[in-house]
């Protein structure tokens, strides 16, 4: 929910290029913690890979004309569905699925240590 939470602040209240970064990478995070949530025994090396691939495609697909025809019928959709494709969008979810997969290995590690002490 804090994740949703800040996406939407960061759409609303952070304009340029600032804004879109942020929100490329608040959306990658949001799309591991999903998959966490449907799939919480797989390893995080896959969740990152599928979040990665589901960022990805979503990425590629703006290269159609399908997100324009979904967010013209429905404007919320380009929330999820973007405006158009951008390059950087891809590095900002490496980045951004990478850094959710090590701050979430760490927060593995220090509870697996608590509960052997």
């Amino acid at each position: 929910m804090l994740t949703i939470a800040a996406g939407l602040i960061v759409h609303l209240r952070v304009p340029g290029i600032a804004g879109d970064i942020a929100g490329d990478a608040l959306y990658a995070v949001l799309i591991y913690l999903l998959i966490v949530l449907v799939l919480p025994r797989v390893s995080r090396r896959i969740v990152a890979a599928l979040a990665l691939l589901f960022c990805i495609g979503i990425e590629l697909l703006q290269l159609t004309a399908v997100p324009a025809t979904v967010n013209q019928a429905f404007p919320p959709a380009a929330l999820v569905l973007g405006r158009g494709f951008d390059q950087r969008d891809l590095l900002v979810y490496v980045v951004a699925v990478m850094i959710v997969l090590i701050v979430d290995a760490s927060i593995a590690r220090a509870v697996r240590r608590r509960r052997t002490r």
